[in-house]
């Protein structure tokens, strides 16, 4: 029986396709134009067409201002990202079984995929009994013992029950109500019953009102969702994927039962391909949709273009985001064939357990002390701004507290003095800044680096990588090695070039193939081309959740004691209100500064620190004009500092740099990469 493709698709269970159509009234153009916005939109009465998936391409809103479905002012279109939030007015229309939420209503593993409903009476089952009207979560559809069921849970007294029902279950099912806030995109893949229109409240819009916004001002009604659906197709005498919309005015008829499938293009995506047996490979295959991506191997692959695939394997890449304190930061997958050079860059070091953390036993860990942190504890060191550190071990100490002696984990290190060394004890529980000092002057090859060094590490490209034609890399001001990661790609070359082999990823690489009957020549292995491939913010996070789904999460940092929150935050009695002030001007202005101005930080705070005691020494002074003179002497140290780095372009904390604060505000020379013999805690200097 013939329908228009619009109801087919509404009431088309997606785990039926492929479904073969026939159109019983075709739609025409005039003239030579068979597709518009990349839809087709010409199909011919008698035509027969393979429906191999469809999706949600937009949605069709009518606006009701009083909240009353029978009276719609206007209808508008909106697309699934228009920014706004809106939330679920339950449907009043009940499900006649469990059959009827399973083929109507989408049921996934994720948080959107749980939906909730309610029965007008009770369910007996063997364990247990669901009362009427009690809320009931779908959480998956699975055969057991060849019987279809549903997985489902209720929850009592805070406590989780979990049971399964058969799909074959009668009843009356009522949506429960729903006051999560929803975007577009997430009503129209999880929301949006089949056969059925979605009424939504607008919530919010995600920026102000402008001309182009399709609602009445203030509108405070609710919207009626209709989705329009954008079906994928293959038709008999063409190689392509074509695209309709199940709003085009034809009729079609279900003629699978009657019609070879087979006789049809087979389309495969590159995860099929990847899902076929080793001894199925090597392959040839013909390109019917190319990658959309703008790269310059992506573009040799448009369709109709043969390939071979040669195989299929795992490849290791590095995981690399870009060092910048606004976002958003770019991602970059690394091969491990990269040729490319890099040097170190500093790294910025929050807490005394960030420290513990990226120490090594292959080299002493220095660090600057970015910020100030005063210890509850005489037997632990108080740190100040421009502090020069050398990270020893992780220990534990003995602290009195209130008379009582405790146990707490400290981190040991070495302050570098003037002329000596001297042994102290940081709290592990340290909530200071340090900004790393870099001696190493070296160029590092990506895999001495992943050998060497523990991830993440931060880095600057300094010799691009020659064998390819743009390294993205280089034009990167610096770059994190977060971690290394495991991928699935395929190796192919082209049908006249079949010695010129790429890897590709199958996972982010969206196309289609279909493979050919011809066979393929044994060529002479050749090494394999690899690229610097560019991720979106969506498959970073992607990337990093299906590596780590496996690996427990770090662990947490010490907390303070609970016992010295109090006392730290007590002032000292013989600081003024004005000392106070002044060091939160020191601290608010380190906040204003970005990550690559780490040695004006340390410059910086030096100089307000200095200032300060040099303040509580002076007697006749006046509040206001220290207050001058520190800005003074704030701002000059600041505009220097930033002459210096336009001149030489400083890609390190250089020692020399903080060699000079030190000899601006201190007596003494620190003697760079040449240390003085170490001197105990309480000793006083000869």
């Amino acid at each position: 029986m013939a329908c228009t493709l619009e109801k087919f698709i509404h009431s088309l269970d997606p785990r039926s396709l492929p479904r073969v159509l026939q159109i019983q009234s075709g739609i025409y153009f005039q003239g030579s134009i068979y597709e518009m916005f990349g839809n087709e939109c010409c199909l011919p009465t008698g035509e027969v067409i393979k429906v191999i998936g469809f999706k949600i391409n937009k949605l069709i809103a009518s606006i009701c201002e009083n909240n009353e479905e029978g009276r719609c002012s206007s209808k508008t279109e909106l697309s699934l990202n228009f920014p706004g939030l809106y939330k679920i007015v339950v449907d009043k229309i009940p499900y006649l079984s469990i059959e009827e939420i399973t083929r109507k209503v989408s049921i996934g593993s994720t948080r959107l995929g749980h939906p909730c409903f309610c029965c007008q009476e009770d369910i007996k089952l063997a364990s247990l009994t669901i009362k009427q009207g009690e809320q009931i979560m779908f959480n998956s559809v699975e055969e057991v013992n060849g019987t279809m069921t549903v997985n489902c849970g209720v929850v009592r007294n805070n406590q989780s029950h979990s049971f399964t029902l058969p799909i074959s279950q009668q009843g009356k099912f009522y949506e429960c109500e729903d006051d999560q806030i929803y975007t577009l995109k997430e009503i129209a893949e999880w929301k949006i019953p089949k056969t059925r229109n979605r009424t939504v409240k607008l919530f919010s819009i995600l920026h102000s009102w402008d001309s182009s916004n399709p609602f009445p001002e203030n509108f405070d009604g609710s919207l009626i969702l209709a989705p329009v659906y954008e079906v994928q197709a293959v038709m008999k005498f063409r190689k392509d994927i074509v695209h309709i919309l199940s709003d085009l005015d034809i009729e079609v008829k279900d003629v699978t039962d009657f019609y070879d499938i087979n006789c049809f293009l087979q389309p495969l995506s590159l995860e099929d391909v990847f899902e076929k047996t080793g001894k199925e490979f090597p392959m040839v295959a013909e390109i019917i949709e190319g990658p959309v991506q703008s790269n310059l191997l992506y573009n040799l692959f448009y369709p109709g273009k043969e390939i071979i695939i040669h195989k299929k394997y795992q490849a290791s890449r590095v995981l690399a985001s870009e060092i910048r304190s606004d976002s958003p930061k770019r991602h970059f997958l690394i091969p491990a064939s990269y040729k490319g050079k890099f040097k170190r860059r500093p790294r910025e070091l929050p807490t005394a357990y960030d420290l513990e953390i990226a120490r090594s036993g292959k080299e002493q860990l220095h660090v600057v002390a970015t910020k100030a942190f005063d210890s509850p504890h005489e037997e632990l060191f108080s740190v100040s701004v421009g502090d020069q550190f050398i990270v020893q071990q992780c220990q534990t100490s003995e602290v009195v507290y209130e008379g009582r002696k405790k146990v707490v984990d400290v981190l040991a290190c070495e302050q570098i003095l003037n002329n000596a060394y001297e042994e102290v004890l940081l709290p592990m529980y340290m909530e200071g800044g340090f900004v790393e000092v870099i001696h190493d002057k070296r160029q590092y090859q990506l895999l001495e680096i992943c050998k060497e060094f523990r991830l993440p590490f931060n880095v600057k490209v300094s010799v691009r990588d020659l064998s390819i034609g743009e390294d993205i890399l280089a034009a990167v001001p610096g770059l994190q090695l977060e971690e290394e990661i495991t991928d699935s790609y395929l190796l192919i070359s082209t049908v006249s070039n079949p010695t010129d082999s790429w890897e590709i990823p199958v996972y982010r690489l969206n196309m289609s193939i279909h493979l050919l009957s011809k066979p393929v020549k044994e060529t002479a292995s050749s090494p394999t081309r690899t690229i610097v491939e560019e991720i979106s913010e969506e498959q970073y996070y992607m990337v990093r959740r299906y590596e780590n789904q496996s690996l427990h999460p770090p662990p947490r940092p010490p907390k303070k004691p609970a016992a010295l929150g109090p006392k730290c935050l007590l002032a000292e009695p013989s600081q003024s209100a004005s000392d106070t002030s002044l060091k939160n001007l020191c601290a608010d202005n380190t906040k204003k500064l970005s990550s690559n101005q780490a040695a004006a930080v340390s410059e910086l705070q030096v100089t307000c620190q200095n200032d300060l005691e040099h303040r509580e020494n002076a007697e006749n002074m006046t509040e206001a004009a220290t207050l001058e003179k520190t800005s003074v002497i704030k701002d000059d140290t600041l505009l220097k500092y930033e002459t210096e780095e336009e001149e030489h372009k400083y890609d390190y904390v250089d020692e020399n740099l903080i060699e000079n604060i030190r000899k601006k505000f201190q007596e003494g020379t620190l003697h760079d990469k040449t240390y003085p013999p170490k001197k105990k805690r309480g000793e006083k200097p000869e």
